[in-house]
């Protein structure tokens, strides 16, 4: 039985945890300034004292509760929430920030209510979604609901910086047994809403190239290396970044709704180069050291993403003879991933879908994110993945914030997942 919260009980129907929620907001909106209030910029990434913030809001609700660390400063939480089968539904969230400028926000970056949203940072990514599926947690527990589907709730450290504390622990570790999952990601722009369904392949180089030393005065006399890297990156765009993509044909629905979920944003051609072409950015370029000397080496960092459907190692083994026949240059380094997707019309995607189309009566996009990170990493080790969660553009912002509706919806949708899970599985 869970502890009575002081609010009255709602009457005993399937939608009772969503009706709990709705009449609870303003406990809601307590808890995520609640977490706001914990700084968790990372670097350096400490979430023990949010770990524990968590640990009081769910002592009182009959939920198993485990802490679990790799590094004794960003320590995970799992929760675990037993129903009436033996499939289990993973929601996933992570507890970590970009770091913030307190001299750039006109808000509390560590939390403020204004009307009708809550402002700091973290508060769309993801400590809004974050508090939602705690309280979801919650409205289940007082409400007395069985859920149809076991329910595990990971919520985890180090992701803002790819870290090896979060979720690769709990994967390495073998203690996320789940079919599905649903990450609390915000995936929303300018008012339109999505389910993130695909992810893009990434190649990263690093390249080095050595040339002969000479002074500025006499530059025929030297070989720059700085002309050398920059010729081959160059060499790279013209023979790759030109080439339409073969994407698989499974991929096309998902590649034609995200084209039309960013075309409002970044314009329509942008957003159809970004999925039918690799895009391909030099982040890092190093080289010489004085303007009147011949650089005798240089190194770059490229960045390049593949839409999801196109397989990665086939680019990189065209990547690598473009970069043989660059003279002088070659390739120093280099990590790769294959695009990971779900299907659009499966059980979960369908599921997530159609359940935030009936709380907000909006069009859910099915598209794929322009980057990768842990729906990824959760697809590869075999859980079907997808993120959503309502929220604002205003991620990694001065001001982030979430509407306190988005923080209402994101909780209902989030506690009326596993019957519409449960429903499409057993179609």
């Amino acid at each position: 039985m869970a502890e009575d919260t002081g609010a009255s009980r709602p009457p005993a129907t399937d939608d009772a945890p969503a009706e709990y929620v709705r009449a609870n907001r303003e406990e809601l909106v307590s808890l995520t300034l609640d977490l706001l209030a914990v700084d968790t910029s990372n670097p350096p990434g400490d979430t023990r004292e949010i770990v524990a913030e968590i640990e009081r809001f769910l002592d009182p609700l009959p939920v198993a509760v485990e802490r679990f660390a790799v590094d004794p400063t960003k320590p995970n939480l799992l929760v675990r929430v037993p129903g009436a089968s033996d499939r289990t539904l993973l929601y996933n969230g992570h507890l970590d920030t970009v770091p913030f400028d307190a001299d750039a926000w006109t808000r509390d970056p560590l939390g403020e209510r204004a009307a009708d949203r809550v402002y700091g940072r973290g508060a769309t990514d993801m400590k809004g979604a974050v508090a939602s599926l705690l309280f979801a947690i919650r409205a289940v527990a007082a409400t007395e609901t069985e859920p149809p589907v076991d329910l595990l709730f990971a919520f985890v450290s180090d992701e803002e910086v790819g870290g090896d504390a979060g979720l690769p622990a709990l994967l390495d570790a073998d203690t996320l047994d789940a079919d599905a999952c649903v990450i609390g990601e915000p995936t929303c722009e300018e008012g339109r809403h999505s389910v993130t369904v695909a992810d893009r392949g990434s190649i990263w180089l690093t390249l080095e190239a050595s040339g002969e030393s000479a002074h500025g005065s006499r530059p025929t006399l030297g070989v720059n290396a700085v002309d050398r890297l920059y010729d081959a990156i160059e060499t790279m765009r013209r023979r790759f970044g030109s080439e339409r993509l073969d994407v698989d044909a499974e991929m096309e629905p998902i590649v034609e709704e995200s084209i039309e979920y960013y075309a409002p944003s970044m314009g329509e051609s942008t957003a159809r180069d970004l999925f039918r072409y690799p895009s391909i950015n030099l982040g890092v370029f190093e080289g010489g050291d004085a303007i009147n000397a011949v650089p005798g080496s240089a190194r770059a960092e490229v960045d390049v993403r593949l839409t999801a459907g196109v397989h990665t190692p086939d680019v990189l083994a065209r990547i690598r003879e473009c970069v043989a026949d660059c003279e002088g240059v070659a390739i120093a380094d280099v990590s790769w991933s294959v695009g990971t997707a779900e299907d659009p019309d499966g059980p979960l995607v369908e599921a997530v879908a159609s359940t935030a189309t009936a709380v907000t009566g909006d069009r859910i996009f099915r598209r794929s994110a322009t980057g990768g990170g842990d729906a990824k990493k959760l697809r590869n080790a075999g859980i079907s993945t997808v993120e959503f969660a309502l929220g604002t553009d205003t991620l990694h912002a001065p001001d982030e914030y979430v509407p306190v509706d988005a923080l209402v919806d994101n909780a209902v949708v989030y506690a009326r997942l596993p019957s519409a899970w449960r429903a499409e599985t057993d179609r």
